[in-house]
């Protein structure tokens, strides 16, 4: 009878410890605009994760996707505010121009909820800053999500830089033909391609990217200064916002060269990574994905399964399971840099001079 007893206790316990396992993200969504939230819409259809509320001013956007992911009425909100006072979900995921995030977290971070605002953390430093002081005192996290956090072959070139011995530069091509050119729905482009809304054209929307791997090569430190060029290739179709920028990141004894362009002629995100010993590639499309040169031979080099594929295990696992929070390329210090580096950026094309940012030792 005891062991009987203690085997049903046992098996009590396992069954606690899976259903804990399989406990899933209670998510509110701020805003459906940002293309990006696409694959989120679908995890919640698929059963993934449990969207509790969204939020989205534009009717004619929610009605859209209630039918294209089976979204019951019930879980659309008028206002902010309402659906976490009443849902207190486990996190309020962000997919809204970068104007807006500022005043998400101003809503979400005294209520004590995590937020995950879709790239970039912010419209600039100086929103960037009030949402630190925010997340810091009510003691609440703020993450930043970017696609290429995920991309296999991008966390192997980063878990092996050190193979290349000390940086000396970085080289990063992101792009594509352009917002419309590769059909972004109206509403994303609507404010993706306004400098008002978004803080820029290209030079946010891919120089982000360069910006957040230079920011991981140089383990979160802020950069010398920054340097960058803006082009408006096409303005009949980006009337308001550049469509081309290079970006220079200078660090002691290291360069990033960021390259984003909405005018190339196909779409390209890869990682240049130059070191005293040697050379990596890394590409989110061409195979083999990472390549390594070293003593004079470029190699394929084998790339191993990430432990998370995308933000929604990653957040699932951190908030609901415990797992241990140390994805630093998420992290509010991490994008701090980042939104510093951009904002630099856009004053030095503006201004067409090399912007300091910290001095040599600091």
């Amino acid at each position: 009878m005891k062991y009987k007893f203690c085997l049903l206790i046992i098996s009590l316990v396992a069954l606690q410890q899976f259903s804990a396992a399989q406990e899933k993200l209670r998510v509110v969504l701020a805003g459906l605009s940002h293309d990006h939230v696409n694959p989120v819409l679908g995890k919640n259809q698929s059963g993934l994760i449990d969207i509790v509320g969204i939020v989205e001013p534009d009717k004619a956007l929610c009605e859209k996707k209630k039918h294209e992911y089976q979204l019951a009425d019930a879980v659309f909100y008028k206002d902010l505010k309402s659906v976490l006072q009443k849902e207190h979900p486990d996190l309020v995921m962000v997919y809204n121009s970068p104007s807006e995030h500022l005043g998400v977290a101003e809503k979400c971070l005294p209520l004590h909820i995590p937020v995950m605002f879709e790239k970039p953390l912010a419209f600039s430093y100086a929103d960037a800053l009030k949402m630190k002081a925010l997340s810091e005192k009510y003691n609440t996290k703020i993450f930043t999500n970017y696609p290429s956090v995920w991309y296999s072959s991008f966390i192997e070139l980063l878990k092996r830089a050190n193979e290349a011995g000390t940086i000396g530069k970085m080289v990063m091509r992101g792009g594509h033909r352009g917002p419309v050119e590769v059909g972004c729905s109206k509403e994303f482009s609507g404010w993706l391609t306004d400098s008002v809304k978004n803080g820029g054209g290209a030079l946010i929307d891919f120089g982000c990217y360069g910006a957040a791997v230079m920011t991981a090569l140089m383990d979160g430190k802020a950069p010398l200064s920054v340097y960058a060029e803006t082009k408006h290739v096409k303005p009949k179709i980006y009337p308001r916002a550049d469509d081309v920028a290079t970006i220079v990141i200078e660090y002691p004894g290291a360069t990033g060269i960021t390259e984003a362009s909405w005018d190339w002629p196909y779409t390209i995100m890869d990682v240049e990574l130059y070191g005293k010993e040697g050379y990596l590639h890394a590409s989110q499309f061409n195979t083999p994905q990472l390549q390594s040169k070293k003593d004079g031979e470029m190699k394929p080099v084998e790339i191993s399964t990430p432990q998370y594929k995308d933000e929604v295990e990653y957040l699932t696992a951190v908030l609901k399971n415990g797992a241990p929070d140390d994805n630093k390329l998420l992290s509010l210090e991490r994008n701090l840099v980042v939104v510093r580096i951009l904002d630099a950026a856009r004053k030095s094309a503006k201004e067409g001079r090399k912007i300091g940012i910290q001095k040599k030792g600091d």
